[in-house]
C-alpha cells in the first residue's frame, strides 16, 4: 500500500469525532473502557468498538491491569502520523507558493507588457 493510501485510511478513522475524543482522553493516562464510556456518555460497547478501529491501526495499546484493560494512546504511531500529514500539508503549501510565485511573475509581465504600450 502506498503512503498515500495509508494516510487517507488513517484519515478515514480519525474522522469519527468519538475517535478524536478517545484520543485526548487517553494520550496522556491510561483508562478502561468504563472510564471512557462515562466520560463520553456513550456504551461500553461502542467505546469498545472505537477501541477496536484505533488498535487495529496502532494508534491505541492496550494493557491488562488485573481484570480490567487499559488503553493508552500510541505516542510513537502519533508522531508517526504527525510528521506524515506536516509532510502533506508543507508539499501543498510549497506548491501553492510556487503558484503564487508564477502568478506574480504573470502580473508583472502584463503590467509591463501595457506599460510599454
Amino acid at each position: 500500500m502506498k503512503q498515500e493510501e495509508k494516510l487517507a485510511k488513517l484519515f478515514k478513522i480519525l474522522s469519527v469525532g468519538t475517535r478524536i475524543r478517545i484520543l485526548n482522553l487517553i494520550k496522556e493516562r491510561a483508562l478502561c473502557v468504563n472510564a471512557l464510556s462515562q466520560a463520553l456518555k456513550i456504551t461500553p460497547a461502542a467505546v469498545s468498538q472505537h477501541l477496536r478501529v484505533l488498535r487495529d491501526a496502532g494508534l491505541v495499546t492496550a494493557e491488562k491491569r488485573g481484570y480490567f484493560v487499559h488503553y493508552k494512546a500510541n505516542a510513537a504511531r502519533m508522531k508517526e502520523i504527525n510528521r506524515s500529514a506536516n509532510q502533506l500539508l508543507e508539499i501543498k503549501k510549497r506548491k501553492q507558493e510556487e503558484d503564487l510565485g508564477r502568478l506574480s511573475q504573470n502580473k508583472r509581465k502584463g503590467l509591463e507588457k501595457t506599460r510599454n504600450k
